[in-house]
């Protein structure tokens, strides 16, 4: 999960204030991060439990980014405020030991009073990973989205090259996206095959509802040759999300980076998930330095 090696230490107090933690999950069994009506399962609810029987009282979660049903986290952050203190070691595997299996803690470490996980993040970063195969897998079944139409990997990164920088992403919002503005900024955005799997990986300061599976869906119809690369810059371009085409599924999605300022000791992550890591060397695996930061709001307190 983290470039560097973290250890698992009982030196070091944590605690009496804010608190941070990293953490991955499968996302095939929840419905999304947010917590939500009795009985609908959720990262947040059981993530929240698990916290509060270390913290021996309940606590309110802030993450970094929401996923929604069926997106996966490699790496994830989130902080709550405690009055209780323990060791990194005993937040840990204690928090891991009331979790369901398809959650896990890897970290956790003391946040300053002005760190928050979602608005002192200053980017993000996602892979879509794609199999494309005539026939759909089996054992990965959830894991990744599928088509079997032939994709042609670099015509598709040709074409995502056209939402560099900001722009205004109206195309690619969800109708029910509840951002106050359409605007962002894209860092990166690269496609590449590894064998019977194409992956998108795409980094900006923060991203609109559904933003990251609109565009792997029309990146998808332009790998298929259903669309020309230019198709991608009049989407952008239109403004509409109706000439966007599908929105791809979310079993493909996988939040793999968050990014903070230095002075806040969020240990950095070595983008995943894990059975995609070894297909490429560590520098394509590090953190990407963001070229370009938003000023950022006033943090809100949990």
């Amino acid at each position: 999960m983290f470039f560097e090696p973290q250890q698992l230490t009982t030196d070091i107090e944590i605690g009496n204030g804010r608190v941070a933690i990293a953490f991955e999950y499968d996302g095939r069994d929840f419905h999304g991060w947010q917590q939500q009506k009795s009985g609908v399962r959720s990262v947040e609810a059981n993530l929240a439990a698990a916290v509060g029987k270390v913290a021996n009282h309940p606590v309110d979660l802030v993450c970094a980014g929401r996923t929604d049903a069926g997106v996966h986290a490699s790496y994830q952050i989130a902080h709550f405020e405690t009055p209780s203190i323990r060791s990194l070691r005993s937040w840990v595997m204690g928090i891991n030991t009331a979790l369901p299996s398809d959650i896990a803690v890897h970290w956790a470490g003391n946040g300053t009073d002005d760190f928050h996980a979602r608005f002192s993040a200053v980017y993000r970063r996602y892979r879509y990973v794609i199999y494309n195969h005539p026939v759909r897998p089996g054992i990965q079944r959830g894991q990744v989205s599928w088509t079997f139409r032939p994709l042609d990997a670099d015509r598709m990164h040709e074409a995502a090259q056209a939402l560099l920088g900001e722009h205004d992403f109206s195309s690619f919002q969800a109708a029910g996206c509840q951002s106050r503005t359409p605007i962002r900024y894209m860092e990166r955005i690269a496609v590449t095959r590894k064998g019977n799997f194409v992956v998108i990986d795409v980094q900006a300061n923060a991203f609109l509802h559904h933003m990251v599976r609109n565009i792997a869906g029309a990146l998808m119809t332009v790998g298929a040759g259903q669309k020309p690369a230019q198709w991608i810059h009049d989407i952008l371009g239109a403004r509409d999300r109706t000439v966007a085409g599908v929105t791809a599924p979310p079993h493909g999605l996988y939040l793999v980076d968050v990014g903070y300022p230095g002075h806040f000791g969020i240990p950095q992550a070595e983008c995943g998930p894990g059975f995609l890591r070894p297909w490429f060397d560590r520098s394509e695996n590090r953190p990407i330095p963001p070229t370009h930061i938003h000023p950022k709001q006033p943090v809100k307190q949990a």
